[in-house]
């Protein structure tokens, strides 16, 4: 039986990965890295921490970890804040609506920031709709590592099984699965590159999940 839903953000209640992959890219001109669309997919799902540990062990970067954090963080925001053309995901709000009417608990467990968490839930009202926010930034190991999606279980007190993840990268399904958790992956446009096959159920959008479908898997 399931007893509340595990939402991922980016891709799948909005799609910052546009305003991310500019800022990104940005920097990685800033820092003379080259970056191919590949390898740049690779990072999809991961924390920014990790994404910048990762190349400064890659690349040798002088820079600490926190000062690469921050500048690519200013470019985001600076993007975001700009931004006229972002909005929540078809399906999304209807969705989140409906399982709180449902009387379905929702977590969040997501690898942005909790900055980056703070400035969508503020822009879209979604903070009265659930009751956890988990931040990557708050555990070493991004997804495919499960802990973030355990503490999420852990923190709404309820049993891994009972639990449903949705996701839309290939690390966040792996992370579900490991997790011990029932896992729907959004296969949407924004997912370039994702292979969500080893998800329970996949769907191209959001306006495929219902109340009741979700809770009866």
């Amino acid at each position: 039986m399931i007893r509340t839903v595990i939402f991922d953000m980016d891709g799948v209640l909005v799609d910052t990965e546009p305003l991310h992959h500019d800022a990104f890219f940005r920097h990685f001109a800033e820092l003379g890295i080259p970056m191919t669309r590949e390898e740049y997919a690779t990072f999809l799902g991961a924390s920014t921490r990790n994404v910048y540990q990762t190349l400064k062990a890659q690349f040798g970067l002088e820079q600490e970890v926190e000062t690469l954090i921050q500048r690519k963080r200013e470019l985001f925001g600076k993007s975001f804040d700009e931004s006229r053309e972002l909005e929540l995901l078809p399906g999304a709000r209807p969705l989140i609506e409906a399982l709180h009417q449902a009387g379905v608990p929702l977590q969040l467990a997501s690898s942005a920031s909790k900055e980056t968490i703070a400035r969508v839930f503020t822009r879209f009202g979604l903070y009265p709709y659930f009751d956890n926010l988990v931040s990557g930034e708050d555990f070493p190991r991004s997804k495919p590592d499960p802990a973030i999606f355990r503490h999420a279980a852990q923190l709404a007190g309820i049993p891994p099984h009972e639990c449903v993840v949705i996701e839309d990268s290939a690390n966040g399904v792996t992370a579900a699965k490991a997790a011990g958790m029932v896992c729907i992956g959004y296969q949407s446009e924004h997912s370039e590159g994702q292979d969500l096959h080893h998800a329970d159920q996949v769907v191209a959008s959001l306006t495929q999940l219902s109340a009741a479908a979700i809770l009866a898997l």
